[in-house]
């Protein structure tokens, strides 16, 4: 469960998604015949097959319904994006198939010049009627990504002029451009296969088993339970030619990832925990960075629910209690500290020196101020979801014992994820444990943890709460500029650890193994791999 998105951290929506996603992490059953491993190298094109092993997370390969990690893999080599990112950076937005972009200085207004030798899979060109469809069919079918696009009207200027307008400032949107899931359909192929731009549309089916986009590779077969296999594109208009011919995306629990790619039946394992990862051998590459995830401690402010986390200094006490060392060494290589609930890989993310440091002394300190004596809370979170390959448990265990030096004594209460999921959607957990992934890579997804807004109702937190901080989030969510929206999203963090109900814990580590063949992997916390991207020695 990574994009964005596809998380329970996420909008209400796409809960059920998250769902599928987080299971499909705890416990995926391998399928798919395996198919031949790939060439190292040697022969044209023709001659290379990459098998990549990861934990289905895939409900469809239709762009316009597609939100889910492995879902989004395959779309971003099926599909191009008028925008995309470079490698890992998902900090500046580049041309696609827009060959420039601009924003107006209200943010409202986004323009796109189109480039002219751009074609689909079948060689006819990629046109600005074929943008205009298709992303008002992403925005009004209604499916999982639509709320992308909502609030955003889209009109062709004239035959390579796109304009995209909003109703508010909407600096985000060429950061949201980049998702697969607004990959540019062939808008003539796809209504003949009953595409409309609305709820009543049918080409799913035919997306399933084909491809309608301009992007390196087409759809040869779509499995949602075994495996998707990809062909290159003969027709692909890019300069950047696809490595391998054939690519076979297969669906395979994580301890069968680390066999395969150690015996080479796979050359791309994606889903193996830091200390899996610690135990390969041999000629592999290891590539560790922290994920785009945050797990982080909510106490709820609504003194309905708790009259001990609704406390201000209660939540300060229990920040300055936490170790975080501790979780840290739990989570393995590749995770960091969380300074602020922005992962460390977007604009506006707080500095490493900002991040919290155990003060049991501060925290007894704290606690005292409160008033409270000695307090009891109840600890909730999903007993079998799995982030990064991490079960929660572990760090309910350590910040239990904790919070026990600093003179609070937490009952962890692990229930099903739906329980769990319900009592945190609703508000009604006194001290939570959970975890927000952002549904696309720009700071403003964060604002959801403000006063009001969708995390911060969760811990209780109503509107007027804290009206500097919801003055601060107003000014940075109207914010345009890089500099100016670092600023402000940087201010809006620090405000929001010194008062609010949040406290970031730790990013996992995103851990992907390759062969010694394969070259050019660059983690993206959108798509998590690029495989047109990827080449070999």
């Amino acid at each position: 469960m990574a994009t964005r998105s596809r998380r329970p951290g996420a909008k209400a929506a796409l809960l059920p998604v998250l769902l599928t996603g987080a299971l499909a992490l705890a416990a995926c059953s391998g399928g798919g015949s395996s198919p031949a491993p790939a060439s190292g190298g040697g022969g044209g094109a023709g001659s290379r097959t990459l098998v990549i092993d990861t934990s289905f997370d895939l409900k469809t390969a239709d762009p316009g319904r597609t939100y889910e990690p492995t879902g989004l893999i395959v779309g971003k080599a099926a599909y191009e994006t008028l925008l995309t990112f470079e490698g890992s950076d998902v900090t500046k937005p580049v041309p696609a198939l827009a060959e420039s972009f601009e924003l107006s200085d209200d943010g409202k207004t986004l323009t796109l010049k189109l480039r002219k030798d751009a074609t689909f899979a079948d060689g006819s060109p990629v046109t600005a009627d074929d943008v205009v469809f298709s992303l008002n069919r992403v925005r009004d079918m209604k499916g999982t990504p639509s709320f992308l696009l909502d609030g955003v009207e889209v009109a062709k200027t004239d035959d390579t002029t796109i304009t995209l307008t909003s109703e508010k400032a909407n600096p985000a949107l060429p950061y949201i451009l980049p998702n697969p899931a607004l990959g540019i359909l062939n808008s003539k192929v796809a209504k003949e296969h009953g595409a409309t731009a609305d709820p009543g549309d049918k080409a799913e089916q035919y997306l399933n088993s084909a491809s309608a986009g301009s992007g390196p590779y087409t759809i040869e077969s779509f499995n949602v339970s075994s495996q998707v296999v990809l062909r290159a594109n003969a027709k692909y208009w890019g300069q950047a030619k696809p490595v391998y011919d054939k690519v076979v995306i297969r669906n395979v629990e994580a301890a069968t990832q680390k066999l395969n790619i150690s015996r080479g039946d796979s050359q791309v394992a994606l889903n193996l925990s830091g200390d899996q990862v610690a135990g390969i051998t041999g000629d592999l590459q290891v590539t560790r960075t922290a994920s785009a995830n945050v797990i982080f401690l909510l106490a709820n402010r609504d003194p309905a629910v708790s009259k001990v986390t609704s406390d201000p200094k209660f939540a300060e006490a229990v920040r300055k209690g936490v170790d975080y060392a501790g979780l840290l060494e739990l989570a393995g290589e590749g995770s960091v500290q969380a300074p602020g609930v922005i992962p460390s890989m977007l604009l506006g993310a707080l500095p490493p020196e900002a991040a919290a440091g155990r003060d049991v002394e501060g925290a007894k300190a704290a606690l005292k101020e409160s008033g409270l004596v000695n307090p009891t809370v109840k600890l909730e979170y999903p007993s079998e979801l799995t982030v990064n390959g991490l079960s929660f448990q572990p760090f309910a265990e350590r910040i239990q014992a904790n919070l026990k030096e600093v003179g609070i004594t937490v009952d962890l209460a692990p229930a099903p994820v739906t329980t769990a999921l319900d009592n945190y959607r609703n508000g009604k957990e006194e001290l939570g444990l959970w975890y927000w992934g952002p549904d696309y890579p720009d700071p403003s997804d964060y604002l959801s943890f403000l006063p009001g807004k969708l995390v911060g109702l969760r811990a209780g937190w109503k509107a007027g709460a804290d009206k500097e901080l919801e003055a601060a989030g107003e000014k940075a969510a109207a914010a345009t500029g890089d500099d100016a929206r670092k600023q402000a999203y940087s201010d809006v963090q620090t405000k929001l650890n010194a008062s609010g109900p949040f406290i970031p814990l730790i990013q996992p580590g995103q851990n992907i193994v390759t062969a010694a063949s394969v070259t050019g992997l660059k983690f993206n916390p959108v798509w998590t791999v690029d495989v047109a991207g990827l080449g070999v020695k």
